[in-house]
């Protein structure tokens, strides 16, 4: 049976921020069980420690005990005097240990270009294979949400798009100092609604992933739980995490439950018996009181992609009926 993109991604239900300078938050962050971790050189950085913080995150990640986690970078953006050092030192030093680059602050394709060009040339002088490096594009201002379909396409090597809310919420004049919460006087929808829609569409247009941005009340659980609730349920894969306390929440909201796992899981090998000969060619078929069909397989390959890479195993299973 032919698989979606969906179901070839790697797990970044939680993608955890760790600062680039932070020796302590670096040991620590190696313990937890986010899906993805990214040492961060831009907000979390002071100026005068970004040179400092460059080393640090090189012997991090040369020296390992990342398991399986997705390993990243975030560089400073393209209008500050610190992107190709970022770039240059860390991929120079521990390319073979990074799964990708973060660009903050993407707002035309170009600057996308650019850091793609800049890769391969690095790649290249050092025998890495090219495009091994990819590319996580976190959109943070109008200008940027406008391109955004243009961005996920600039390069092979953009693997995700990521709203970043803080700084947008500024681009945009939004009257509220509560990072990811509805502002004061919008009391019908969602003020992020538009945003979060346009960045999940660009993305899936492409076969990228979409990743929600932080919530800076990392004490309150119970309110990040609600608003990664809200990405979640329009179809993004994951949310940055800020806080430890963070991670097991991100974890579970953008993961199936368990019934839904398996049932996709059993709606596609039924679709897959009911159109084979031996399940006599059919377009549509019944599983238990449910009609499936074509439409149904492609909801399910969803669902069961987001299981798998989220490590989920089956804990009921479909049998074709008795001839």
């Amino acid at each position: 049976m032919t698989s979606d993109a969906s179901t070839q991604l790697r797990a970044r239900r939680s993608c955890l921020a760790v600062p680039g300078s932070s020796q302590k938050f670096i040991d620590k962050a190696r313990t937890l069980n986010s899906d993805q971790i990214f040492l961060d050189l831009e907000d979390a950085c002071a100026p005068l420690a970004k040179p400092g913080a460059r080393k640090t995150i090189v012997a991090a990640l040369n020296e390992g005990g990342w398991g399986d986690k997705i390993r990243v970078v975030r560089v400073n953006d393209w209008t500050t005097e610190w992107t190709y050092r970022d770039v240059t030192e860390v991929v120079e030093g521990a390319g073979a240990n990074l799964d990708a680059i973060m660009l903050p602050k993407v707002q035309t394709p170009e600057q996308i270009v650019a850091l793609d060009l800049l890769l391969t040339q690095i790649e290249k002088s050092l025998g890495y294979e090219v495009g091994k490096i990819g590319i996580e594009a976190q959109i943070e201002n109008a200008l940027g949400l406008i391109n955004v379909d243009k961005i996920a396409t600039a390069s092979p090597r953009v693997e995700t798009i990521i709203f970043g809310p803080a700084d947008f919420m500024a681009s945009i004049n939004m009257k509220s100092l509560v990072v990811g919460e509805q502002p004061p006087g919008y009391d019908v929808g969602d003020a992020y609604h538009h945003i979060l829609m346009s960045i999940l569409m660009a993305a899936r247009a492409h076969d990228k992933q979409a990743i929600d941005g932080p919530f800076l009340q990392i004490r309150d659980v119970d309110a990040f739980t609600r608003v990664a609730g809200r990405s979640a349920a329009l179809g993004y894969d994951g949310k940055w995490v800020l806080h430890p306390g963070q991670i097991d929440a991100a974890n579970e909201t953008f993961s199936p439950l368990q019934s839904d796992y398996d049932h996709a899981e059993n709606i596609l090998d039924a679709y897959e018996y009911f159109t084979s000969e031996a399940g006599g060619k059919k377009g549509s078929a019944m599983i238990g009181d449910e009609m499936i069909d074509e439409a149904s397989r492609k909801m399910a390959l969803v669902i069961s992609g987001k299981g798998r890479a989220a490590g989920m195993e089956r804990t009921d299973k479909w049998t074709p009926p008795e001839a």
